[in-house]
């Protein structure tokens, strides 16, 4: 049995699920702990209430619902598209509130028009909190990681440096200590001399036999989770990266594109005169950019109600483009909270690439805000 109350609204918020045409889903509150340990960020992960089974695997309180879903429909294997509604309770550590809290929202896998889907789960999310919250002023903040991996690739940075910039989007300060150490090269002290001379030499075949030497007397391989011709790749690309730096002109790029925040309104002109005057070829992002706005004007949300900010993320691993949050004006409270999430079905075993987006409600959060006068 449920420790906390349902929320007294939870009945509506099924009501207005069927009226967007999902199918109710539950998983199971004892979930494998794998997935989200792999997959959902170090933020989560911190958060997350541990257990174990009798035969030893490692098991978690249900954390959030995005992946326990995606997990059920690859193994009902129901076929795509398919939009899922749920309402339940999660367990994690928050900085404000309980421990356990109800989470409702909608998860839709499949859907190949990108712009169509993505819009529909902003415009669902805001309906849904019209309905619940009448009269109450919302806004609502969007990103899109997929466009920041396009600068990035633009600037041509190394792919390691690359991964270590998109890992860090959305935080801020992990982004300016990353952009302050781009701004000038370093060298790697810590390898030897003779790792360092075969590194300068170019001879990979070298250095991957004298790693081999050093793990057999040292006793390393027999323990060892990477193979000697691992190790000498991850070496060489720490040498790579630690050389690596951007010229004056490119961080100033980067830097101007994280500094952009306007209304959606004018977002796709602001995009793409950057592209243009930092000289970066980012037609596809932002084609693909451009294809939502449109496509969320179609459904008759206010444009002007929406800001975009380009350094904007959600701290959850699995986004691969759109994010997005929705506040009551002048409250920082994040109400609903959802973006686009393409890679993890396959990385959870589907056999095919299936597209997929959604968002959550904080269901005791709304119930504070209906009861403010």
């Amino acid at each position: 049995m449920p420790l906390i109350n349902l929320p007294t609204f939870a009945q509506d918020l099924l009501a207005l699920f069927e009226t967007l045409k999902t199918e109710r889903v539950d998983t199971p509150v004892i979930q494998p702990a794998a997935p989200f340990l792999n997959m959902a960020g170090e933020d989560l992960r911190r958060r997350i209430f541990m257990t174990e089974s009798e035969t030893g695997e490692s098991l978690c309180l249900r954390p959030e619902f995005t992946i326990p879903v995606c997990l059920r429909h690859i193994e009902t294997a129901t076929g795509t598209p398919k939009r899922y509604a749920y309402l339940g309770e999660v367990f994690r550590q928050r900085r404000d509130g309980a421990s356990e809290f109800y989470q409702a929202g909608i998860e839709d896998l499949g859907t190949k028009d990108v712009a169509s889907a993505d819009a529909r789960a902003i415009s669902d999310a805001l309906a849904i909190l019209k309905s619940l919250l009448p009269g109450r002023a919302l806004t609502v903040t969007i990103g899109d990681q997929s466009v920041f991996e396009a600068v990035v690739a633009a600037l041509g940075l190394p792919q390691g440096w690359q991964r270590r910039l998109i890992h860090a989007f959305g935080e801020a300060s992990k982004l300016d200590a990353l952009m302050e150490r781009l701004a000038r090269s370093e060298s790697v002290t810590d390898l030897g001399e003779t790792v360092e001379a075969l590194l300068a030499s170019g001879d990979e075949a070298a250095l991957v036999s004298h790693i081999d030497q050093i793990m057999e007397e040292t006793g390393y391989s027999t323990n060892a989770s990477r193979s000697p011709s691992d190790i000498a790749r991850r070496l060489k690309e720490k040498r790579v990266l630690a050389g690596t730096s951007l010229d004056a002109a490119k961080l100033d790029a980067l830097r101007e594109f994280l500094s952009l925040s306007v209304s959606l309104k004018y977002a796709p002109g602001v995009l793409g005169t950057f592209a243009d005057r930092a000289g970066l070829k980012l037609d596809d992002a932002v084609s693909r950019f451009d294809a939502r706005v449109a496509a969320l004007a179609n459904t008759g949300v206010d444009l002007s109600s929406i800001t975009w900010r380009a350094a904007f993320g959600r701290p959850l691993d699995y986004y691969t483009g759109l994010v997005f949050e929705v506040t009551v004006r002048e409250d920082h409270r994040v109400l609903a909270g959802g973006g686009r999430f393409d890679r993890m079905l396959t990385l959870l075993g589907a056999e095919e690439n299936i597209p997929a987006v959604g968002f959550s409600l904080w269901l005791d959060r709304i119930e504070t805000v209906r009861g403010q006068a």
